[in-house]
């Protein structure tokens, strides 16, 4: 199996942690985001994955060198404009495509989350659902909620002060925020007709609307932070402290 980690962002956000690096770079309890991330794909057995890299980019791939890629094959995505979640995947795609696990699902992975989420089982589920993607979801507070009805099928998404957008009508809906982690099936990527930069979301409800099976797989036993702030990193750093997260 191989995976994707998405870490081409500016990391606004992180500022001014990432004044002077990429968000990949920035530490949690003395080890990088990328760092983490990769310890924990190639826990599960993964040894193959491709990074879309911009904002310092070059300072991620001096890092991965002199990491000997942490006993990893690693490629390199490089975008000269960030191509966004969807468009990203999209550049990237050779990869998923290439060799004779082709036809094997695959793992995308942001960059900027840390949790403890049971990738096995989480593609377990895909792959006894014959999804087309399967998303980490918890119930929890967020800005932007994704809807599923009660099969845990993507119908939609509503943010805060926002109508729902509802693609797939459903009698019942449940708001579930969604967890940065997504299992996708290699047919996923002929059927991404977006093009530049876009969300992936926006293929998600596409392929939702035309009756795609999206699903979502309940992550909420398990252990996540969005490390998109300060103290975001600040707090995770505790946790780790505090033995609350092992890294």
């Amino acid at each position: 199996m191989r995976a994707m980690i998405l870490a081409a962002g500016l990391g606004t956000r992180l500022r001014p942690l990432t004044d002077d690096r990429p968000k990949a770079l920035v530490e949690v309890a003395g080890h990088t985001l990328l760092e983490i991330t990769l310890r924990r794909l190639h826990e599960f057995g993964i040894r193959e994955v491709i990074v879309n890299v911009h904002h310092f980019a070059d300072m991620v791939v001096d890092y991965l060198k002199k990491h000997d890629n942490f006993g990893m094959r690693i490629e390199i995505s490089r975008e000269e404009v960030l191509l966004d979640t969807g468009g990203g995947l999209k550049k990237a795609a050779w990869f998923f495509r290439e060799g004779s696990d082709s036809d094997e699902s695959f793992l995308l992975h942001n960059v900027d989350v840390l949790s403890t989420i049971d990738f096995r089982r989480m593609v377990e589920f895909h792959e006894q659902n014959q999804a087309l993607a399967t998303l980490a979801v918890q119930d929890r507070e967020t800005s932007r909620y994704l809807l599923f009805d009660e099969h845990s099928r993507l119908c939609g998404r509503v943010g805060r002060e926002q109508e729902p957008e509802i693609v797939r009508p459903s009698k019942d809906t449940k708001a579930l925020a969604f967890s940065g982690v997504h299992v996708i099936s290699p047919r996923f990527l002929p059927r991404m007709t977006e093009d530049g930069a876009f969300s992936i979301i926006t293929s998600y409800l596409r392929m939702a609307a035309l009756g795609e099976k999206i699903l979502a797989f309940r992550a909420d036993e398990f252990y996540w932070r969005d490390l998109g702030k300060p103290e975001n990193v600040k707090q995770a750093t505790q946790d780790v402290k505090q033995k609350v997260l092992r890294l």
